[in-house]
């Protein structure tokens, strides 16, 4: 199993947002992440996203004061923006998905966990939460 995983932003909204459809499928893969050790990455621009997305709820802030202590918050970078850029002019394809993804291959995750059924490829592993529960 892997020990770098990634994670979307949507998985991270589910996670806080406890009225969302996967809220109970977050919570199960968070547990599993924390039972075998897994080290945790995100992207520092999930951070504003996450927060404009739910800035309604008070346990946001609170979770990103708690996640800083536990979790990677990498950077993009220039060099996975215009990568990222290249791949969306060559092939389509959401651009936000793209930089996430090449930003996971550049910290070294084996793993990026989405619920996106149409998440961009760019080389790595994507899964979903039920692939991702399967494997742990």
């Amino acid at each position: 199993m892997t020990k770098k995983l990634f994670l979307d932003t949507n998985i991270v909204i589910d996670i806080i947002d406890e009225a969302r459809t996967h809220h109970a499928k977050a919570k199960e893969t968070l547990i599993k992440i924390i039972q075998n050790d897994i080290e945790v990455y995100v992207s520092e621009d999930m951070i504003s996203t996450v927060y404009y997305i739910l800035r309604g709820n008070p346990k946001v802030l609170l979770f990103f004061k708690s996640i800083l202590k536990e979790w990677r918050v990498v950077p993009f970078g220039n060099d996975v923006i215009e990568d990222a850029i290249v791949l969306c002019l060559k092939n389509g394809g959401d651009l936000e998905d793209t930089m996430q993804c090449l930003c996971a291959q550049k910290h070294g995750c084996s793993l990026l966990l989405t619920n996106d059924q149409s998440f961009a490829q760019c080389g790595m592993s994507v899964v979903t939460y039920e692939a991702f529960l399967k494997a742990v």
